[in-house]
C-alpha cells in the first residue's frame, strides 16, 4: 500500500493540484494531508470560500478515482470553518476529516489517526493552540490574542488564564481514540515531536511536543506524521527520523514566495520512504 504526505500546502492551488497529479501518476492508495489546507493570505474569513469551492471540486477528483484523502485542519485553519470543513468531506466516500478520528482503508490492515493541536507559539490566532502539559511554559506573545467566531474575531483578554482551562496536549492524547493494533497504526499529527529535530524554526528554536514524543516513545506505532515548521528540514537536515521503532517524517515545505513542493511517498509494506522536492511548472 503506497501513501502520499504532504502538509503545510495554505490553500496555494497548484500545490493541491500538483499533488493530485502525482497521486495520480504513481497510483497512490491514498494521499494524507497533514494540516493548513485553507488559503492564509488576505481575509482569513474567506476560508469557507474555498471549502466550498475548490476544495469541493478538488475531492471530487478523487472521489472519480477511487483515491482516499485523509486530511486534517491545522492552527492556521479557522475552527469555525470545522463544520463545514467535515460536512464538504462528508460528501465524499473517500475523503476522511481524520481530526481526532480513526480511519481503516478499506482491504487494509492500516489504521490512521489524527490529531491538530499544536504546542501554543507566539502568534495571535488560538483555535487550536494548547499547552504542551500543565507545566508548559508558554512563549512570549506577539501582538494581542485571539479566537476566531461566526462574528469576526474575538479577542482573548487573558490568554494564559484562558488556556489553563483547556486540555493540554498531553491531556488529548490520552483520550485520543486508540488503534485496534498499534503496530499496523499511522498517526497524523500537525505538531512535530520534540527532541529528534523536525521542530526547528528558522531562529533555531525548538517548538515540538514533548507530550507526543513521550507518547510515541510509550506506544510505537510504525509511523507518525508530522509538519507545522515549514522550515525544519531546512534548518536541521532532517526530515525523516526515528522514536524506537516509529518512523516520524517532517516533509517541510515551501512558503508562499516559493515555486517548489514538498512531499513523501510512503510504502507502507516496504517501508521504502522517498521525499520528493516538485518544481512548479508554467502549467500549472
Amino acid at each position: 500500500m503506497k501513501i502520499l504526505f504532504v502538509t503545510d500546502i495554505h490553500g496555494i492551488e497548484w500545490k493541491h493540484n500538483e499533488i493530485f497529479e502525482i497521486a495520480s501518476s504513481l497510483k497512490v492508495d491514498a494521499v494524507i494531508n497533514g494540516g493548513d489546507i485553507l488559503p492564509f493570505k488576505g481575509n482569513l474569513l474567506n476560508q469557507d470560500k474555498f471549502i466550498t469551492g475548490f476544495l469541493n471540486e478538488y475531492f471530487s477528483r478523487f472521489e472519480s478515482t477511487q483515491t482516499y484523502y485523509l486530511g486534517l485542519l491545522g492552527n492556521d485553519d479557522l475552527g469555525i470553518f470545522d463544520d463545514l470543513f467535515q460536512k464538504t468531506c462528508d460528501k465524499y466516500s473517500y475523503v476522511v476529516n481524520i481530526a481526532q478520528k480513526r480511519f481503516q482503508i478499506k482491504g487494509s490492515k492500516y489504521e490512521f489517526i489524527g490529531m491538530n493541536w499544536v504546542t501554543d507559539l507566539p502568534f495571535g490566532l488560538k483555535d487550536r493552540a494548547r499547552k504542551d502539559a500543565k507545566d508548559f511554559k508558554l512563549p512570549k506573545q506577539i501582538g494581542r490574542q485571539y479566537l476566531s467566531s461566526p462574528n469576526g474575531f474575538k479577542k482573548i483578554e487573558d490568554w494564559p488564564s484562558y488556556v489553563d482551562t483547556l486540555p493540554t496536549i498531553e491531556d488529548e492524547l490520552k483520550t485520543l481514540i486508540k488503534p485496534s493494533e498499534i503496530n499496523n497504526s499511522i498517526y497524523i499529527f500537525h505538531n512535530p515531536p520534540a527532541n529528534i529535530d523536525l521542530d526547528i524554526t528558522h531562529d533555531g528554536r525548538k517548538v515540538g511536543s514533548k507530550a507526543e514524543y513521550t507518547f510515541l516513545k510509550e506506544n510505537q506505532p510504525k509511523l507518525s506524521l508530522h509538519g507545522h515548521i515549514h522550515e525544519s528540514p531546512d534548518v536541521s537536515g532532517r526530515w525523516c527520523s526515528q522514536i524506537g521503532k516509529t518512523i516520524c517524517i517532517q516533509p517541510g515545505q515551501s512558503h508562499q514566495h516559493q515555486n517548489f513542493l514538498n512531499c513523501v511517498l510512503i510504502d507502507l509494506e516496504t517501508m521504502n520512504i522517498e521525499r520528493k522536492i516538485v518544481k512548479k511548472t508554467n502549467n500549472i
